[in-house]
């Protein structure tokens, strides 16, 4: 059964039992905080709210125990979520309709990842757990989650958040963001058997003409 059918049928069975498919909030964060925050930093769209407000969800298991059955236990949503996760989280549980387009993620997550708001992680299986970065291509165990800074600002008490979202939108601040997630990812990309990388490697050194001067 397809991933969208599984949480299709998870949300009916939830809305069986009288429940509702989402909590107002999760992690302490509605929607209307969300929607006050990416406005403060003209990144709003109704997409992008819903796709943070599902990378908050601390409370359902991760949606590659719904994929694998002999994923480990334990691990949530919020730890890391691939973009069909996202899609189905927002687009399914959340609104009542289909999985949300896997080409949205240029206009739902990347803009987001693009300012160090969402980063890039990877489940490792050898560890057990989601690492930095990207490390294998085309793995379905790359993923997204909230940076700890961006989750700081939308849990801030009261009106706290907008002093530490001044600081924390700066062009400086967010340099120095992404350039901890590359630093990060490049020890995600030594600690991670990645053959198809040494593939291309070789093919380039050893296979390729090099051009004349």
């Amino acid at each position: 059964m397809a991933l969208q059918d599984e949480i299709n049928r998870l949300r009916e069975e939830i809305l069986a039992r009288g429940d509702d498919p989402v909590p107002g909030a999760y992690q302490g964060v509605t929607k209307a905080r969300i929607t006050a925050v990416l406005r403060e930093i003209d990144h709003y769209t109704t997409d992008q709210r819903d796709a943070v407000f599902a990378l908050l969800d601390n409370v359902s298991p991760s949606f590659y125990s719904i994929q694998y059955k002999n994923f480990p236990a334990g691990i949530k949503f919020c730890d890391g979520a691939t973009v069909a996760h996202v899609g189905c989280h927002f687009g399914i549980l959340q609104r009542g309709e289909g999985k949300s387009d896997r080409e949205g993620r240029d206009y739902w997550l990347k803009p987001l990842w693009e300012i160090g708001a969402i980063e890039k992680v990877f489940y490792d299986k050898a560890q057990g757990k989601f690492i930095p970065g990207h490390p294998v291509a085309k793995s379905p165990y790359t993923a997204y989650r909230l940076t700890d800074s961006f989750k700081a600002i939308l849990t801030a008490p009261g009106k706290k958040w907008r002093a530490l979202l001044k600081d924390w939108i700066k062009e400086d601040a967010i340099r120095q963001r992404l350039a901890l997630q590359a630093e990060l990812a490049e020890v995600s990309r030594a600690q991670v058997d990645t053959k198809h990388c040494d593939l291309i490697r070789a093919c380039r050194d050893h296979y390729v003409t090099p051009l004349k001067p």
